[in-house]
């Protein structure tokens, strides 16, 4: 008998299961398959990083470190695998969640401080953004266009209309600085294990991983964004989206990029608000502002302020906003 680990997720894939699932069993059930259900929804996930802080009843396995140790063997079949998020302000309205049902999860430290926060902070962050991606999608990482699909799409292309070329929408990139400018890669000739190390500004090595085999014919890759660079260019788009009255949009693929998608959005956060932060920056930092949480920290910390604090940063943020893009639908947020 063959044994499908099928993954229970939450938001719009349950509706999926609670459909298909039962269609897939009666389909199949001629042929000896059985399913089995492996709950990697973001609840699940969290829970299972705690089980310390739950009792025996209440813990559950990690069904993402199982199915990641499936999809490294040869003879796993990966056939349709769910593409699972967790911002930082979902994360921390499901541990809200999870405590009111009884689950005795620690809070989520915006801002650790203390060791034990920061070694909190470091485990949240394995079940934040698309934590599920890169483990499930290790044994299965070609995802390269078919040659045939290519060719269908440029002989049949979308049915958008004719591009006039005085239209004022273009896209910006960065010509130097990022991640695809600063890639190194290397194809291994022979068998190896490598330590990935970090050297800080005082010259001090701190290991980050070590003792990673890597195989022949494997190919083994890095890169680097410099946040200068990247803040340059992010102002340098806010201003050039004014004078050319256009919208301005930030669109970020960094694939699998659970860690780096947020400061890189927190960067454009700051590129927004300009001289509020060299103005008020530690004063809303105290109040708990991280930009890498997006606008809704920012307002969230407004709250927190007294009510001269806070209608000086708001006459402050008038006069940026006046100096921004225009805004969708009026407003700012």
């Amino acid at each position: 008998m063959s044994t499908i680990a099928y993954t229970l997720t939450d938001e719009a894939p349950a509706l999926a299961t609670r459909s298909l699932l039962p269609i897939l069993e009666a389909f199949t059930s001629c042929a000896g398959i059985k399913y089995e259900l492996k709950d990697i929804s973001l609840a699940s996930r969290i829970l299972a990083h705690f089980p310390d802080h739950l009792s025996p009843e209440q813990q559950v396995p990690d069904a993402l470190a199982e199915l990641g140790t499936l999809a490294k063997q040869a003879e796993a079949n990966m056939i349709k695998l769910p593409n699972i998020s967790a911002s930082v302000p979902q994360l921390v309205d499901a541990i809200k969640e999870l405590q009111t049902k009884g689950f005795s999860l620690p809070d989520f430290p915006t801002n650790p401080q203390t060791e034990e926060e920061k070694k909190t902070r470091a485990t949240y962050a394995k079940v934040l953004g698309s934590a599920v991606n890169p483990v499930l999608r290790e044994g299965n990482s070609d995802r390269r266009v078919a040659k045939p699909v290519k060719e269908y799409a440029q002989k049949n292309p979308h049915s958008m209309g004719a591009w006039s070329a005085d239209s004022k929408s273009h896209v910006a990139h960065m010509s130097d600085g990022d991640f695809y400018g600063s890639e190194k890669s290397l194809l291994l000739s022979q068998p190896t294990t490598v330590s990935i190390e970090l050297v800080g500004k005082d010259g001090q090595t701190t290991v980050l991983k070590e003792g990673l085999a890597l195989e022949q014919g494997e190919v083994i890759d890095a890169s680097v964004m410099s946040r200068n660079a990247l803040s340059q260019f992010l102002t340098e788009q806010l201003d050039a989206a004014v004078s050319e009255d256009v919208l301005f949009s930030l669109h970020m693929k960094a694939t699998m990029m659970k860690v780096s998608d947020p400061i890189i959005f927190g960067r454009c956060v700051d590129a927004y608000l300009g001289e509020i932060l060299g103005t008020h920056g530690e004063v809303l930092k105290t109040a708990g502002f991280n930009p890498n949480n997006g606008l809704s920290s920012f307002y969230s910390a407004l709250e927190n302020l007294t009510a001269d604090q806070k209608s000086a940063i708001e006459g402050d943020l008038a006069e940026i906003v006046a100096k921004r893009p225009p805004p969708r639908h009026g407003q700012f947020r």
